[in-house]
């Protein structure tokens, strides 16, 4: 399986770059505006993928997502893509419509599989660089990483309202911007930083913030991961990943209510 075609560009996330293929000019263009910050033409890729792309009118919900391995490849299929990739030979494919949202899925899903081989994952939550360390926010659909977001000062700069990228980096841990948003919409910039502390948010009538049992935070983080491979061995791996992280980052609850003075406990 080679990927051939002339036109493409590389999109570069949390220092991985993928390349995309297609023949499709216009395409090409639409997921630059879209991957806008994060696209790097002139990197060496990690992975290249060919997109074929066909009107099947399909939408994300007309199926469930399946990741498995089949021998040397993994196959990514939902009711708007099926994609196959082989991660020794760095190549892969991916079949659907000409809209944006099925690779930015496929993007997703190959980065939780490397990292997971690396010590890091994706996690649902929101994330921000303030005095030269990443702070990361997590919590279920309502717990508030989008008005934690929203009520970030003027220093502080937001990597993601949505997806947080977190990479192993020795002893530590760093944090990517993303261009996965959430419910504002916009894109982090592509820039990282030391991660300082994980915060599991909850509402309340006041700012605190609580320290908790590493093994609630380990629980509590692993709901909130994103990983969907039916792959014990991996699944093991994020599981120790998360282990590992608790035990080197500080993980507090982070309880609040809703006006920036919240801020003031995060530097």
């Amino acid at each position: 399986m080679a990927v051939t075609d002339d036109l493409q560009t590389t999109i570069d996330i949390g220092g991985m770059a993928i390349r995309l293929c297609a023949d499709n000019a216009d395409f090409l263009q639409m997921l630059r505006q879209r991957y806008a910050g994060f696209v790097k033409d002139d990197a060496a890729p990690h992975y290249e993928f060919k997109v074929d792309l066909n009107p099947t009118g399909k939408t994300a919900e007309d199926e469930d997502l399946l990741v498995h391995r089949d021998g040397t490849k993994w196959l990514l299929t939902r009711g708007d893509f099926q994609a196959e990739w082989c991660e020794q030979d760095k190549l892969g494919r991916i079949r659907q419509s000409a809209n944006p949202y099925s690779v930015d899925a496929v993007l997703r899903l190959v980065h939780s599989l490397v990292l997971a081989q690396q010590g890091g994952f994706l996690l649902h939550g929101a994330g921000a660089i303030r005095n030269g360390r990443a702070f990361l926010f997590s919590g279920v659909s309502t717990a508030g990483k989008t008005t934690i977001s929203r009520l970030a000062p003027q220093d502080v700069t937001l990597l993601t309202d949505e997806i947080s990228y977190i990479r192993r980096d020795g002893s530590g841990y760093v944090g990517f911007g993303t261009p996965f948003s959430g419910e504002l919409e916009k894109a982090g910039p592509n820039v990282s930083a030391p991660i300082g502390a994980l915060f599991l948010l909850g509402k309340g009538p006041d700012n605190r913030i609580e320290p908790m049992e590493k093994s609630d935070a380990v629980k509590r983080i692993l709901r909130n991961v994103l990983f969907f491979a039916q792959d014990p061995m991996l699944v093991g791996a994020i599981m120790q990943s998360v282990r590992d992280f608790v035990e080197r980052v500080p993980v507090s609850k982070l309880v609040f209510y809703p006006d920036q003075r919240v801020w003031e406990l995060i530097r």
